[in-house]
């Protein structure tokens, strides 16, 4: 009894054996290309994307970008390989790349605002129509330029509030660049009396314009009658400075061509209304 109770035992281990012999024959050969495919792979999509990145780098591309698209190619050829070593493993390749065709198309419809905005992202990192550190106006936002990600960018406010954009606004939009370039005009209007000399006008702001050696001598400063107003004449002043010394210019300016017409007694006109009463007194 012991002895058929061997016997079968013996016979099933046989079989199990005989099995897994068969098995491995048959599968081991596609396992071993699998695994030589996902070692290959993964090893030539991180060279690919090396390339690809020094490539960008060669370009002057922003750190921003070259990091981004490192990711997506090592994610994209990675991909590749675990398909292809699944295909070899004898999965039905097919309807797995159907299946995550579908799938990306669902994901990509959840998230469009979102792709909208990383795809605006690479036009901003690529196109660089500003930098972190510009001083820009976007619709009705301006402020310095703190951070640029692959799908917002940030502005600081000169009130020190930040304000975070999404990529697909500011593609969509003007932008203005205050900083982008060396040298900034600085527009200014002053009004004055219409029994002003106006030689004496010019005279005046040309003097606070020549106390200020911040503003440029070249350009030559642009002074003119600008147009004549109901109760004053428009000056036009034009003058050039370097980008980062703007606004301490513009406000001496203004402070100090108030000063100067204040001691040449240049008068500025202001609004004011005549009335006269019933009783003939005039009031302003």
């Amino acid at each position: 009894m012991e002895t058929q109770q061997f016997e079968e035992v013996k016979t099933t281990t046989q079989r199990l054996v005989d099995t897994a012999v068969d098995w491995a024959k048959d599968f081991l050969p596609s396992l071993i290309g699998a695994v030589i495919i996902l070692i290959i792979g993964m090893w030539l999509s991180g060279v690919i994307a090396g390339v690809v990145s020094k490539a960008l780098k060669r370009a002057k591309v922003g750190t921003e970008v070259v990091t981004f698209v490192n990711s997506f190619v090592k994610i994209a050829l990675k991909a590749v390989v675990i398909v292809a070593a699944l295909g070899t493993l004898g999965f039905n390749v097919a309807s797995l790349v159907t299946a995550l065709g579908a799938a990306t198309v669902a994901i990509g419809l959840a998230l469009q605002d979102t792709l909208k905005n990383v795809a605006s992202g690479l036009m901003v990192l690529i196109n660089k129509p500003f930098k972190v550190g510009d001083y820009v106006q976007i619709t009705s936002y301006e402020g310095t330029v703190t951070k640029i990600d692959i799908s917002s960018t940030h502005l600081l406010t000169i009130d020190n509030k930040e304000v975070i954009l999404p990529n697909s606004n500011i593609t969509q939009n003007n932008i203005t660049n205050y900083t982008s370039q060396e040298k900034r005009c600085a527009d200014l209007l002053y009004n004055v009396a219409y029994d002003s000399d106006i030689e004496k006008v010019k005279k005046a702001i040309r003097k606070v314009a020549a106390n200020n050696d911040k503003i440029l001598p070249e350009p030559n400063v642009f002074i003119a009658v600008g147009k004549h107003a109901d109760s004053s004449i428009q000056i036009i002043v034009r003058l050039w400075c370097e980008t980062k010394d703007y606004w301490s210019v513009y406000y001496y300016m203004q402070e100090n061509v108030l000063k100067e017409f204040n001691k040449e007694n240049i008068e500025i006109p202001y609004n004011k209304l005549d009335v006269i009463t019933a009783e003939g007194v005039q009031c302003h």
